[in-house]
């Protein structure tokens, strides 16, 4: 079996804050897109980059693999899945070692000075999937999370951790920010509803937007309502660089 790519291996597009960097979001495209693509949509449907002036944006692109949904096909997609549906298993082994490559991610921006609480998580479908599982299973101490027309099936290991983790009552874990389109095909609008009341039941503090007759695809909308979230959740004048 082929070692999980490193970090260094992740191909990256990276959005520079035009001020100075006290902040980092990690964007997460859907299967077989790339961190280019996923910024290139963004920019069409804002008519202009998605920007901060403290916040550096990165959008990283999934190694390709064989694909189960596409045959075996390679993609590039964060992890396998048996087939797209809530009610099947997880494919547990990719999403690990996905979740350790993009730790090392994290890491970076720790290096660089950015604290772990000025870092969001998130992604588009999958990738608000892969961002569920990183931040709720491996990195608890981020700042947030957002999945945009995203689920977890039904059985996660998500929530399994959660449920676990309950003993601990003081935890404080990140804040969940979902939106999905009312007419999605793809990733049915119930199965983002179902994801969020799960999540809220196991104690996190959410938000569901649903967005009517949208269907499996990024809306001005919610990327204007994500923008100021993200600035309520990483505000501005918060230096945690030492001089």
């Amino acid at each position: 079996m082929a070692a999980a790519p490193s970090v260094g291996h992740l191909r990256r597009c990276v959005v520079s804050p035009a001020g100075r960097h006290s902040a980092s979001v990690i964007f997460l495209h859907g299967s077989g897109d790339s961190g280019q693509g996923l910024r290139q949509w963004i920019k069409q449907v804002l008519n202009q980059d998605l920007t901060f002036r403290h916040i550096k944006i990165i959008y990283p692109t999934a190694p390709p693999r064989p694909y189960t949904p596409m045959k075996g096909e390679l993609s590039n997609v964060w992890f396998d899945r048996f087939k797209i549906s809530k009610d099947c298993p997880e494919h547990l082994e990719s999403i690990d070692r996905m979740c350790q490559v993009l730790t090392g991610l994290i890491d970076e921006e720790v290096k660089n000075g950015i604290q772990k609480s000025r870092i969001l998580i998130g992604g588009f479908s999958m990738g608000g999937g892969m961002a569920m599982h990183l931040a709720y299973r491996k990195h608890q101490d981020v700042a947030g999370v957002f999945a945009l027309s995203s689920f977890l099936n039904k059985e996660s290991a998500v929530y399994q951790g959660l449920q676990q983790g309950d003993q601990q009552g003081d935890r404080v874990l990140p804040e969940l920010f979902q939106c999905h389109g009312t007419a999605d095909e793809l990733v049915l609008h119930s199965w983002g509803e179902e994801t969020n009341s799960k999540l809220k039941s196991l104690g996190v503090s959410t938000t569901f937007h649903s967005l009517p007759n949208i269907y499996h695809e990024l809306n001005r909308t919610e990327l204007e309502g994500l923008k100021t979230w993200i600035l309520t959740k990483l505000p501005e004048g918060i230096d945690n660089q030492r001089e």
